[in-house]
């Protein structure tokens, strides 16, 4: 048996020998696979092919809206708060201005115009911050507060701890749940965007808007310039 073995082996190491030695050799310049006839394979993917960084993809699927509004409605609420400003309100986004490293998300809850998200490019990831005007335009004494990404995320979820300034500023304003805030943002193009307020022990807040039915743009917020003539 073992020698049969043997033989078969050898007998197949010289049949691999003899179609080697009969393929065509390439010529000089020519590939081997040209010289066989077969395709040749693809290079490498190049650096404009590389995947966009969460962040950057986060922020091109909220530009890829840029000058839509659309009609949102809370989602969850826990625990309820009746009493709260959103209840029985009419909720819209609009994706108003798109900057190079900013987007400005105006944010109308019925007849208030005074919330406005802003999404910042940082050199480590995104910064959310709220700002909040007066009717006559001046900033709210609770504004400009957020915090900034803490990891990568995705092109899909990005989350905002508070950060020490808005913790100091709740501080001054007696909003003591309001240092332990995170807030998320989460977006589908042409589907969902999602807005999420959420605190240890349980409390979590989100509103969702429908992308893929866009409404009239809202009146400008409270404390826009207005365009010149």
């Amino acid at each position: 048996m073992k020698t049969l073995m043997l033989s078969t082996s050898l007998l197949a190491t010289a049949l691999l020998l003899a179609a080697c030695a009969g393929q065509p050799k390439s010529a000089p310049g020519v590939s081997a696979s040209a010289a066989l006839g077969l395709p040749e394979a693809l290079p490498p993917p190049g650096m404009d092919e590389v995947a966009l960084a969460p962040a950057d993809a986060f922020m091109a699927a909220l530009a890829s809206q840029c000058g839509q509004a659309f009609a949102g409605k809370v989602r969850v609420d826990v625990p309820e708060t009746p009493d709260s400003a959103f209840a029985g309100k009419a909720m819209v986004m609009h994706v108003r201005e798109c900057r190079a490293g900013e987007i400005r998300i105006p944010f109308q809850v019925g007849n208030d115009r005074s919330r406005t998200w802003v999404i910042t490019r940082t050199a480590t990831g995104l910064r959310l911050k709220h700002d909040h005007r007066h009717e006559d335009g001046t900033p709210d004494a609770s504004t400009m507060y957020g915090g900034d990404s803490v990891d990568a995320g995705t092109a899909v979820r990005q989350s905002f701890p508070v950060d020490a300034e808005s913790v100091a500023m709740f501080g001054r304003q007696d909003l003591a749940a309001s240092v332990t805030n995170t807030w998320a943002m989460e977006i589908v193009p042409g589907k969902q965007f999602v807005y999420e307020l959420s605190r240890p022990g349980g409390r979590l807040f989100q509103v969702a808007f429908d992308l893929s039915r866009p409404v009239p743009p809202p009146v400008a917020p409270w404390g826009t310039p207005a365009p010149a003539n």
